[in-house]
């Protein structure tokens, strides 16, 4: 195939408009992964939070989001460790910063032009790593999210004594 057609046959509509859904999927996760960044900040003390839930959204917007994810991976795992000190609760060491600078990692790896080979195993993993790192965000949002039920419980039964 020369290039000419190769460029013929990609500007089908059908191509564009396959290319444009799956750019506006991958944003509608990333605005859902944000969501979840969001909700677990908004759980942590402000004198915790070494990033406002705001800057959360910042995972969503393309090119700003390379630089973006090495900074979440490190300030929601100080904003983490701060809140699960302040309540005493004993997590792992750097709650969900493995997790997040591997995806930071491929994520970044993605965006150079590579082989189509090898940049689809990075896509791959793309994927798999965001969602082990979304599953793990999700898993302390949990435990803070329980702690503060064991909490409002515990003031409660304290009220009625």
């Amino acid at each position: 195939m020369t290039q000419e057609e190769l460029v013929k046959e990609l500007s089908k509509p059908e191509v564009l408009y396959a290319a444009l859904a799956l750019v506006v999927i991958r944003i509608i996760i990333w605005l859902l992964f944000a969501n979840t960044i969001r909700r677990t900040l908004n759980l942590i003390a402000v004198e915790n939070r070494l990033m406002t839930p705001g800057q959360s959204w910042l995972v969503a917007i393309p090119l700003i989001n390379i630089y973006w994810n090495f900074q979440v991976a490190s300030r929601l795992r100080d904003s983490l460790i701060n809140e699960f000190y302040d309540r005493k609760i004993a997590v792992e060491e750097n709650p969900t910063f493995r997790k997040g600078s591997l995806y930071a990692w491929i994520y970044l790896a993605t965006n150079i032009p590579l082989p189509f080979s090898i940049s689809g195993v990075l896509v791959i993993m793309h994927f798999v790593t965001l969602a082990n790192y979304w599953f793990n965000i999700n898993a302390n949002r949990r435990i803070l999210e329980e702690h503060d039920k064991f909490r409002e419980k515990e003031v409660i039964i304290n009220d009625e004594n």
